[in-house]
């Protein structure tokens, strides 16, 4: 299925976050890369993972010819397609769907996609004819300079690790997202890892509910790392509210009954820190996410000052109650750059 639109654009980023609690499991900012490709002449096959919107410069040039933000290869491709592997960020993840933007690439751009999956633990290469390579979005035809959507019916069953983006027979794509469920580290694996940050994209947190996001979204909270400026983090507008807070929900990666410590960071907002937070804990196994209110909550952090440009860690004394979501409260308003949860 495609959306050409905006509005629909939207409709379908909305839709793959609520209904199947998906993210870019090959974005950059997961830790997604590009291990290897086909072709990549005029423009390299890592710009498809940037986390910005591509950009036109129509009087700039390089040795290869005109320069795209994108991945573009050479004309007259003599095999079936050109092809780039990519490797997720996340441990491994089933798939929901996938964007294709071809922005400015018009009568240069890929006329048709289709994308390959196969899951490979710890291996460093993975080779273009790997007889697991299995289809998970079947070929489809592509527009000049177009925001492209592709939804399956479901998930995929399988979990997978590694993708093969394939364009016929050869041309240009600005982004591509992959939108799939992260699946959570195995019992196994976090046995061996010990503690683990549960609240992390990478292992499976998602941002369910939040307050406000008027200046950078809550689904930054759980990215890792602790970014590069103020864009990359949670921030809300300023309050005029006598007694407002702000808070964002979360479900963690895992249930756990063990969480040790909780990061708060507040990288990077230096004036517009919150003044107090709070962190409270709830086990909820309904599939409907806990309100900010339910009297169920219980604390993990009491009201706590912070100051700016500052990891905050709060080690949890009370940390054998059993918790599927975290609430972080931010008082009354402001910036968050990270909120680590660990547990094990």
């Amino acid at each position: 299925m495609f959306y050409y639109t905006q509005d629909q654009a939207d409709e379908f980023l909305s839709k793959v976050t609520a209904d199947h609690m998906a993210v870019d499991v090959v974005g950059r900012k997961l830790g997604g890369f590009v291990m290897s490709c086909s072709d990549e002449w005029f423009a390299e096959a890592r710009n498809l993972l940037e986390p910005k919107a591509p950009i036109r410069d129509a009087t700039k040039f390089v040795h290869a010819g005109a320069w795209y933000d994108g991945w573009e290869t050479r004309r007259h491709n003599a095999n079936e397609y050109d092809w780039t592997i990519m490797k997720m960020g996340v441990a491994a993840a089933h798939i929901v769907g996938c964007e294709v933007d071809t922005a400015f690439f018009n009568g240069n751009h890929a006329p048709a996609i289709s994308v390959e999956a196969l899951y490979a633990e710890n291996e460093k290469h993975i080779a273009e004819n790997d007889p697991r390579w299995e289809e998970v979005i079947p070929k489809k035809e592509c527009g000049p300079s177009q925001r492209q959507f592709m939804l399956r019916k479901a998930a995929t069953d399988k979990r997978y690790t590694h993708i093969k983006l394939k364009m016929y027979p050869d041309g240009g794509i600005a982004r591509f997202r992959l939108y799939g469920r992260v699946v959570p580290p195995t019992d196994a694996l976090m046995k061996s890892l010990g503690v683990i940050d549960l609240a992390s994209a990478c292992n499976g947190g998602v941002a369910l509910r939040v307050s406000d996001q008027h200046f950078g979204s809550a689904d930054n909270l759980l990215l890792p790392g602790r970014g590069h400026d103020m864009s990359d983090g949670w921030e809300t507008k300023r309050s005029r509210t006598p007694g407002h807070v702000d808070w964002a929900i979360i479900q963690l990666g895992k249930r756990t009954s063990k969480i040790t410590t909780v990061i708060v960071d507040t990288a990077h907002f230096r004036g517009n820190f919150p003044q107090y937070v709070t962190v409270h804990g709830i086990d909820c196994s309904s599939s409907t996410p806990p309100a900010h209110d339910d009297p169920k909550w219980f604390s993990l952090v009491g009201k706590s000052k912070t100051g700016p440009d500052l990891e905050h860690e709060f080690e949890v004394t009370d940390s054998h109650k059993t918790a599927t979501h975290i609430k972080l409260t931010i008082i009354p308003d402001g910036g968050v750059k990270r909120i680590r949860v660990f547990g094990n």
